[in-house]
């Protein structure tokens, strides 16, 4: 019986070594490329919540006494949020065009944005678009920017909530 363990040690050992060339080839070869020759991305990635759906109410003393006890406050806030709808275009092209709607059971939390677009390297004149407030009309935020990409580029466009203005970086 122990005549046989060096013929099992030798052919596991052999298994093993084949298993590992073919690992090793294939992190070598074919050659993987995440993005074409001359071809950059645009990112757009960012947070935000969108303005109420309503102001609060201040509550007279005829609709605080038909509330519960528990119940009585002063002021009746609603706690949804618009929908956030984002266009981004590169060139007067559509590329990205968007409407996300608040999650959470109340759809009171923020949204968060992640898109991808993959363009040609090169001059191009970048707009971002946000309406955040469905009480307005058109937009309430936009930037409007001519940019360079350098092939494998990425640009990425955010939007800072202190500031309330696209940047990119």
């Amino acid at each position: 019986m122990s005549a046989r363990k060096p013929k099992w040690f030798l052919l596991q050992a052999l298994n093993y070594t084949l298993f590992m060339i073919i690992v090793w080839y294939f992190s070598f070869s074919p050659p993987y490329r995440q993005l074409a020759e001359e071809k950059s991305v645009v990112t757009l990635a960012f947070g935000h919540a969108g303005e109420r759906i309503a102001e609060c109410k201040v509550l007279s003393q005829q609709e605080l006494e038909k509330l519960a006890p528990n119940m009585r406050k002063p002021t009746d806030c609603p706690r949804e949020r618009s929908p956030i709808t984002i266009e981004l275009q590169l060139d007067n092209q559509a590329a990205i065009k968007d409407v996300f709607q608040a999650p959470g059971f109340y759809q009171d939390q923020s949204v968060d944005v992640y898109r991808n677009v993959n363009v040609a390297s090169g001059k191009h004149l970048l707009s971002v678009w946000m309406n955040d407030d469905i009480n307005v009309d058109g937009h309430t935020h936009r930037l409007d920017q001519s940019v360079n990409l350098l092939p494998a580029q990425r640009l990425v466009v955010s939007f800072d909530t202190t500031t309330n203005e696209f940047s990119i970086k």
